[in-house]
């Protein structure tokens, strides 16, 4: 060959730098003057420790770090930008949440917001803190039964949860258009169901009302008004009612009525979520004179973090009845609003909202989650202990159960799986209000106007005909898991009949003896 090797190769084809030229290599030209041969010993040195690979590594890293160099600088300008013009942009209680501007990061869309930082709906290459916790395996069956637990969950921190907010609404699959029934005087045409707060629609309504169409009209509650809140039944001053239009990314919300429940301080809030996230508390006027007696109530309506939203002219009888009126109906007196987590009165909220939403709705990408029961997973089950606990009238209870036979209910098996129960705990409701959730909470409160107020009856029926429809679903947790988050109380009823708390026993100190040998005190 006329010209010699660069160096000698290794077993996996690099140049091998030992410091010693190969007696092949090609000796530099006496026609060439000094510079050009210190020139060539120098490129032919760097080349034999590095390789022909090896340079050619070295281009490419040295050509990444300009390109890095150069993007910082300008996500840097379009970031001072973005910031800028969130600072200068007027305010707007616009309930539609547009990013401003965004920065792309390992597949992670991070916005400038004015409240807030969000993330687009995309999976993350770096994987999520929590994706290998696993919670311990329940507690071997046998022996002696042991009730309802908390059991572990794994949060991220109430930061790092509140900059998981999604810019960008869920998916509404074929609805995107959702309005509701108006009518004045609401006239009962068929025997049974319905009332004058939800109207009384037919049957007729009611199936067509299970055939999503991209545009729709149901009953939902407020039938008399296009005002939710106002003159419709289930009244709420012009004050409360201006402050519920305003926009917000979270709400809590909770209620309790006929003075039925203690109220509960929630507990481990960010002050992030403490600035930008309302409690809004639902009572009825027996239980705003109980709150005013016991001078829990300030002057600006408010008990700890709870602002408190007095009812006037309640629709029904039962309080049980009323309270799921915002329980399910909370879109419509919120209307401006993207997520709400419900909770029971006599629930205690003991983890940050926003560790709650990303846990349990953002992780998932879900729009409505909700826990099953700890133990019954078939409707037939929870009718029956219903009855068996005198939680409401068994013929009614029983009249509401054949129905849904008739119309093809069939005790809960493995065969609906995914599916992993038909019998939530419906005490703690979380989710996103956007036009498929929305007919969800509509349709559900139709059925509990129309039967039961026992709305674990009606649930598994609703959801079953929304699915057959649409591809949607509900993520149902586990029990233990709510458990976590949300600490149950006694109703007040029950806490009245406890005997009260025996007084602390004051103990005396044992007396003291002297060791005479020593001079010690001795116990």
């Amino acid at each position: 060959m006329n010209g010699g090797s660069l160096g000698q190769r290794g077993s996996y084809g690099s140049l091998l730098c030992d410091g010693k030229s190969s007696n092949n290599a090609r000796k530099p030209s006496k026609m060439l003057p000094v510079s050009s041969r210190e020139k060539e010993r120098v490129f032919l040195g760097i080349t034999r420790c590095l390789g022909r690979r090896r340079v050619a590594m070295l281009l490419l890293v040295s050509l990444a770090l300009l390109v890095f160099i150069w993007g910082s600088f300008t996500v840097t300008k379009d970031l001072v930008e973005a910031i800028t013009d969130v600072l200068d942009a007027p305010e707007t209680t616009s309930p539609t949440f547009r990013p401003t501007d965004s920065i792309h990061f390992d597949s992670i869309d991070i916005v400038s917001h004015r409240s807030t930082v969000c993330r687009y709906r995309v999976n993350s290459t770096l994987g999520h803190p929590c994706d290998k916790f696993s919670p311990p395996p329940p507690p071997p069956s046998g022996g002696r039964r042991i009730g309802p637990r908390p059991c572990p969950v794994c949060y991220i921190s109430a930061a790092q949860a509140r900059a998981s907010i999604p810019c960008s609404s869920s998916a509404s699959p074929v609805l995107h258009n959702l309005t509701y029934f108006i009518d004045e005087n609401p006239v009962k045409t068929e025997s049974h169901g319905g009332s004058d707060f939800g109207g009384y629609p037919s049957l007729k309504q009611r199936n067509d009302s299970f055939d999503i169409r991209e545009s729709m009209t149901v009953h939902c509650g407020f039938v008399k008004g296009n005002r939710p809140g106002f003159k419709t039944g289930f009244d709420i001053d012009e004050a409360d009612l201006m402050k519920l239009k305003d926009s917000h990314e979270v709400i809590v919300a909770s209620a309790i009525f006929g003075n039925y429940d203690i109220i509960q301080q929630p507990q481990n809030v960010s002050e992030a979520a403490r600035k930008n996230v309302p409690f809004y508390m639902f009572i009825d006027e027996e239980t705003e004179m109980y709150f005013k007696n016991s001078s829990f109530l300030d002057s600006n309506m408010r008990i700890g973090l709870w602002r408190i939203i007095v009812v006037r002219n309640i629709p029904y009888t039962d309080a049980r009845r009323n309270g799921k009126v915002p329980k399910l109906l909370l879109h419509r007196l919120l209307p401006n609003v993207r997520y709400s987590i419900w909770i029971d009165g006599k629930l205690q909220l003991v983890v940050d909202p926003y560790q709650v939403l990303e846990r349990f709705l953002w992780k998932q990408n879900a729009s409505f989650a909700i826990s099953r029961h700890y133990r019954r997973f078939d409707v037939f089950e929870e009718a029956e202990a219903n009855k068996a606990a005198g939680k409401y009238d068994n013929s009614s209870i029983d009249y509401q159960i054949e129905f849904y036979k008739k119309e093809g209910l069939s005790p809960y098996s493995k065969d609906k799986l995914p599916i992993t129960s038909d019998v939530p705990e419906g005490c703690v409701i979380i989710r996103e209000h956007i036009p498929i959730t929305n007919l969800f909470s509509c349709l559900w409160f139709n059925e509990v106007d129309r039967f039961t107020a026992r709305d674990q009856l009606s649930f598994s029926s609703v959801r079953d005909k929304m699915m057959a429809k649409v591809d949607w679903s509900i993520n149902m947790f586990l029990d233990c898991e709510r458990r976590n988050f949300v600490i149950q109380a006694y109703h007040k009823d029950l806490l009245d009949q406890m005997p009260p708390p025996a007084a602390p026993v004051a103990r005396q100190p044992p007396p003291l003896h002297r060791d005479s040998s020593s001079g010690e005190e001795l116990r």
